[in-house]
């Protein structure tokens, strides 16, 4: 049995899946307690799953072997299109960085070449194969930072690999936690909570069985103020075996040597992003405890002002006793939200191996309310296109029929007097049109129509490279050859 810690907009889900499967979920927020006829105590978690900033999945952090747990337990029962990523640095991992470049507000920090394994072994075939970087805030900094610097720094927030985001560093040693953490090169005790409560869970550190080492200051977190005594002790206890563990590690291994690499990561984590299918099945959990409109998750994950409109609609719903019924309402949801006729959206190309890559942005020309678009973008690059082979000019049109929840679309290109130069078939997991950015992840194998009519399939190649590597499942890699045999034959 794994404790863990849920915040964000999957937490009923999650907490579900999670008490079925026996694990303990632990620190739940008010919300959750009120749903939940079951023992949720402010207790240390073995690892946390939160939303990622884009909500379109969590991030796992903890210890390594619960972080592989949990991953394993996400992507065996939610839908295939459920696909998982290690960190290369992981939450709390300790680096000999080399500042690479300056900006405005911080520095660019060189972490581990793409020789570094990840800090969770099951997962390593998952890790894209990319240099770390991460980003120091000057703030966070001891001193004056420049380009060509060595710096000892630690990971604070972990970056998912589809982002623009980097890892967010500092250069303060930490071992940290939901209910405490401790500091290194501080000294006593501190807390962050306010008034009386604060007060007493300082004083409290020095009736607790455990002692911080030498040299390590303690930090009661937000949420220890909720905490009983007895979970406070183990937390502490925790916190105290893994800053030993870490020292030792850390004197052992002096600041000056060869860098970029990772000096310990005693964390793990790893990224699980939810495609469309499984956002559905995440909405089948939360119904089996709470009113759930159709497509909860999947609205919520297009932008954080449906929050609320989500909550009110299902709120009237429990009041009236009117459960919400039937298929996703994506015509009412993008009517309030997008996208809508004249917007400008992006084509979101996610890749088997977590990266995004954005294929222009477009006019939305035609939209329905059952979820097919047209978007119509203008080529102003030149080159050829992929696999089709003809020649590409700024002036062509390139017109995407794009809907939702299917696991494919196509693209037809014009030159700017109106000869068809070809036809791209993308084969992915099921689109999602959120308001600004279309969203899937390309499978590998497409199909293309070149202007004489020959038909071809492409890249199958690198379908079976990812299959492989652990980047697509069987079962996913399976579903992307039946769609592109079946485009095939139709095209």
């Amino acid at each position: 049995m794994t404790a863990v810690r849920l915040r964000g907009i999957y937490s009923t889900a999650l907490t579900r899946l999670l008490l079925d499967a026996d694990h303990e979920v632990v620190q739940a927020s008010p919300p959750i307690r009120e749903r939940f006829d079951a023992d949720l105590a402010a207790a240390p978690a073995a690892a946390g799953i939160a939303d990622t900033d884009d909500r379109q999945g969590v991030g796992v952090s903890g210890d390594p072997d619960a972080v592989s747990e949990l991953v394993g337990l996400l992507t065996d029962e939610l839908a295939r299109d459920a696909m998982v990523w290690s960190a290369r640095a992981p939450r709390g991992a300790v680096f000999d960085g080399v500042v690479s470049r300056t900006l405005g507000s911080g520095a660019v920090v060189e972490l581990a070449g793409d020789s570094e394994t990840p800090a969770t072994p099951e997962l390593d075939a998952r890790a894209p194969d990319v240099d770390a970087e991460g980003f120091l805030p000057f703030d966070d900094a001891d001193g004056y930072v420049d380009e060509g610097d060595s710096l000892r720094v630690q990971v604070r927030e972990p970056a998912a690999p589809w982002g623009d985001d980097r890892p967010l560093l500092g250069t303060d040693i930490e071992v940290p936690g939901e209910l405490v953490s401790l500091v290194r090169g501080e000294e006593g005790a501190s807390a962050d909570a306010r008034g009386e409560r604060g007060t007493e869970l300082v004083r409290t550190t020095d009736l607790l069985p455990a002692e911080a080492p030498d040299g390590w200051g303690v930090r009661w977190e937000r949420d220890a103020a909720d905490a009983e005594m007895d979970a406070l002790g183990s937390a502490l206890s925790r916190a105290v075996e893994r800053a030993e563990s870490m020292e030792e590690t850390l004197s052992s291994s002096p600041s000056e040597g060869v860098a970029p690499r990772r000096v310990v990561a005693p964390q793990a984590t790893a990224w699980v992003w939810f495609g469309r299918e499984s956002r559905f099945a995440l909405d089948g959990r939360r119904r089996d405890v709470t009113t759930t409109m159709p497509g909860h998750h999947r609205t919520k994950a297009a932008a954080r002002s449906a929050s609320d409109a989500v909550d009110f609609v299902e709120a009237v719903c429990a009041t009236s006793g009117e459960f919400p019924v039937g298929e996703f309402p994506f015509g009412a949801v993008a009517d309030q939200f997008g996208p809508r006729e004249g917007d400008r959206i992006a084509l979101g190309h996610g890749k088997p191996d977590g990266r995004l890559i954005t294929l222009g942005r477009g006019e939305v020309t035609e939209r329905d309310d059952d979820g097919a678009l047209t978007l119509r973008r203008e080529i102003s690059s030149s080159g050829t296109y992929d696999a089709i082979g003809t020649e590409r000019e700024p002036g062509d049109v390139a017109v995407t029929k794009l809907q939702e929840g299917r696991w494919w679309y196509p693209t037809v290109y014009r030159g700017e007097d109106g000869e068809r130069k070809g036809t791209y078939v993308n084969v992915c997991t099921p689109v999602e049109l959120f308001p600004s950015v279309a969203r899937y992840v390309d499978l590998y194998v497409d199909v293309v129509r070149r202007p004489d009519g020959e038909v071809e399939r492409v890249d199958a190649d690198e379908l079976a490279e990812a299959v492989e590597t652990g980047y697509v499942s069987e079962e996913l890699a399976e579903k992307a050859r039946s769609v592109a045999g079946a485009v095939e034959n139709a095209l």
